[in-house]
């Protein structure tokens, strides 16, 4: 009798364990790497995201974003979800043009300048980015634009040789280039860390959103945004392709419908807020202006330049996306 009551107790024990590991199992716990400061309206959404997934799947999976760089920084993060080290994150797409120059289509200079440009070559290059990430072992969710970029310095820059030798923040391939061919001196800071850039001079001009500016409050050390629209670059979200397969269809679905309202939000929250940058910068004493023809001509002339060179780099995949663009 006493073995076979020390039997069914280790029976019962055994499936107690079992059903808890179970439970262990199906409630999931993911952090999402993010680059950029929680107040972000890329870092907002991303945040509504995660609580959107979390509530609807009654927690089976739970998302926790963490902001800032503070998890990962903003260029560890793409390496980061594709070995597995978080299951989910943010990354601006064209901070990995070095890997493949697919990637950096949405940043080549004047080709797409305005927010309905900017979505018509992002659903034209759509199908080829969602097949690249495939291929690196990572799905693809949601990606939203920046605003438009504009180019900011500590002097007046109304012709080229005002701007030449100052010390520029690059964020990718294509800025580093602007930079040399405009003759001046390329360095790559993320922009968690652009304030002490600036104040220290570490950096002296860049090209970037007035979303950038405004976040990391760069009136205090910048006097001048010109308001050039050279491109409008995206962010994409990403999961690591292993742990979006462990998912149940349910959930799966759920994420997906999460994402695509969150790409929805971050495309109508970039074009609300284009303006409403650049009046705050105004209010806070920036100077805040279009080019000057000269200047603007010399942008131009180096955008032609990268964008020839971009065509031969990407090749015939490149041209077949610039076609169903233009028959947009």
């Amino acid at each position: 009798m006493n073995i076979l009551r020390k039997t069914i107790g280790v029976a019962t024990l055994s499936a107690s364990l079992l059903l808890s590991a179970q439970i262990v199992i199906a409630a999931e716990k993911w952090d999402m790497a993010l680059a950029y400061s929680a107040t972000n309206y890329h870092s907002k959404i991303a945040t509504e995201f995660a609580a959107e997934v979390t509530t609807k799947t009654s927690g089976d999976l739970e998302i926790v974003t963490h902001p800032g760089g503070s998890l990962f920084g903003g260029s560890e993060i793409f390496g980061a979800v594709r070995r597995g080290l978080t299951p989910i994150g943010e990354r601006l797409i064209s901070a990995l043009s070095n890997d493949d120059p697919l990637y950096e289509i949405d940043s080549v200079p004047f080709l797409a300048t305005s927010f309905g440009d900017a979505h018509k070559l992002y659903e034209a290059s759509k199908p080829a980015l969602i097949k690249k990430l495939d291929e690196a072992g990572l799905v693809f969710l949601y990606s939203a634009p920046w605003p438009p970029q504009g180019f900011y310095s500590i002097k007046e820059a109304n012709t080229p040789d005002d701007v030449k030798g100052l010390k520029f923040r690059a964020y990718n391939a294509t800025t580093s280039k602007v930079a040399d061919m405009l003759g001046m001196v390329p360095t790559k800071i993320e922009a968690a860390e652009l304030s002490q850039a600036f104040a220290t001079g570490v950096a002296q001009s860049m090209i970037s959103s007035g979303s950038t500016g405004y976040d990391r409050k760069l009136w205090e050390h910048v006097g001048f945004f010109y308001d050039v629209r050279a491109w409008l670059p995206r962010n994409m979200v990403i999961v690591n392709k292993k742990a979006w397969n462990r998912l149940d269809k349910k959930v799966q679905d759920v994420i997906r419908t999460a994402a695509a309202t969150a790409e929805d939000k971050g495309w109508s929250e970039a074009e609300r807020l284009a303006d409403w940058y650049l009046e705050e910068f105004k209010k806070n004493g920036m100077s805040v202006k279009p080019m000057s023809p000269e200047m603007r001509a010399a942008f131009e002339k180096v955008g032609a330049k990268l964008r020839d060179e971009w065509l031969a780099k990407i090749g015939d995949s490149g041209n077949e996306i610039l076609s169903s663009y233009k028959a947009q």
